[in-house]
């Protein structure tokens, strides 16, 4: 019945209808587009609290929008501003995190207001400082709201900074710009969500360094098909500073431990391996759930010890089970970097991953190996892609059914030879 009506309203001849009618059907029209962008957020927000990274292989929501619905980067960008700050979120403890605007949220779903409107306000209301109390920050949007019923955005914006002004008269305090050189600490933390980080200060040299390094290895994605980086800068630099970290701890001139190459062992037991259930102990940190032990378990610096029931060692990873020297030559002339599907990671970012997995007893061989960036890596491992290797040798990647329906082999272009 629904599409009969769409299809009787695509064939109305508007030219007939006077001017009163237009305009009446033109406004109709305007409410039910902003009422289904408002329901189409609301599903987009319940994606992004599930975890959209790792079930999707986006990195962000932006990133989502930006590949899915084709539309330009700005255009990502602020639609999922707007989905972030008009429904309730998820921190990282698992905590709820209320929205930034819920009177704007009930205004959209009335579609009352649209995402121009939208925008000028979550701007406007992300500049006021936590400080301002949160009675007057609601007194505040519902002023905003009210204005954007009748207002553009030009409009908005500002009564928006007219806001700011009275709930901060003040402003930002003065910052002292001279960086003071301090002695250089270092904490590792265990968060009680069970995440781990670091806490430290640097003196000035190290900071010099160390920004000196990371700042190439956070640089942007190239472009694939018009679709830039969709990650954060905080995302590219914590990117670029676990991939330092291998490529540093991997340098033959750090020291060793008992005169080997430093080496992390992680140790389940035969059972919990077999059956993809369990837990595991990484040396340095602690228990880790099996599926992250299997993903560390492909790394060549990380040595793998079976157990008995009775905690025996069954097995412990030897050079075998590592790619040679030769190897990896080849594997860098055929995958060329990341062999994901649009990922432009060079090789040395690079890990190869078994694709019969090694707890499945796959071979160390060019024909069971696929180069993965660390990012991709972990998401074949905890999602439902899968990689394959074609009849040509070379490697293809399968999306999970509820991306692509078809099954439809993809393969990476990026590091084509011409």
């Amino acid at each position: 019945m629904a599409s009969e009506n769409r299809s009787q309203e695509a064939s109305i001849e508007w030219w007939r209808a006077d001017t009163a009618t237009l305009h009446a059907r033109k406004q109709e029209l305007e409410v039910r587009k902003r009422q289904l962008d408002a329901e189409q957020n609301a599903i987009l927000a319940e994606l992004n609290a599930r975890g959209i990274r790792g079930c999707s292989g986006h990195s962000t929501l932006a990133g989502l929008i930006l590949q899915d619905f084709h539309v330009s980067v700005q255009e990502a960008n602020d639609r999922a501003d707007r989905v972030l700050a008009l429904h309730p979120g998820v921190s990282i403890g698992g905590e709820v995190v209320p929205p930034l605007a819920p009177l704007t949220s009930h205004a959209a779903t009335e579609g009352a207001i649209g995402g121009g409107q939208i925008t000028a306000i979550i701007k406007a209301l992300g500049r006021i400082p936590s400080t301002v109390p949160i009675e007057e920050v609601r007194a505040g949007e519902q002023t905003l709201v009210d204005l954007a019923r009748f207002a553009g955005p030009p409009e908005i914006a500002k009564a928006g900074r007219h806001l700011l002004d009275h709930l901060d008269p003040d402003g930002k305090e003065p910052r002292d710009e001279d960086p003071k050189d301090a002695q250089s600490e270092m904490r590792f933390i265990k968060h009680r969500n069970g995440t781990l980080g670091l806490s430290g200060t640097l003196d000035l040299e190290t900071y010099a360094r160390l920004k000196s390094d990371l700042d190439p290895l956070a640089k942007p994605h190239k472009a694939v098909d018009g679709v830039r980086d969709p990650r954060t800068q905080a995302e590219r630099y914590g990117d670029a500073f676990s991939d330092y970290v291998r490529l540093k701890t991997a340098s033959p001139d750090l020291p060793g431990q008992a005169g080997e190459s430093t080496q992390i062992l992680i140790t389940m037991s035969y059972d919990d391996l077999m059956n993809e259930l369990g837990t595991a102990h990484l040396d340095l940190v602690g228990p880790i759930n099996a599926t992250d032990a299997r993903i560390l378990a492909c790394d060549a610096r990380i040595r793998p010890v079976v157990l008995s029931g009775a905690g025996q060692p069954l097995d412990v990873g030897r050079s075998s089970r590592s790619t040679t020297m030769p190897q990896k030559h080849a594997l860098k002339i055929r995958d060329g970097g990341c062999a994901f599907p649009g990922c432009d990671m060079p090789v040395q970012r690079c890990t190869a991953h078994h694709i019969v997995f090694w707890r499945h007893h796959g071979e160390t061989k060019i024909d069971n190996l696929v180069l993965l960036c660390t990012k991709h890596h972990r998401l074949i491992h905890k999602s439902e892609w899968k990689v394959r290797m074609a009849r040509d040798g070379l490697p293809e990647f399968i999306a999970p059914a509820y991306l692509d329906p078809t099954g439809t082999p993809r393969r990476n272009t990026m590091h084509l030879r011409i």
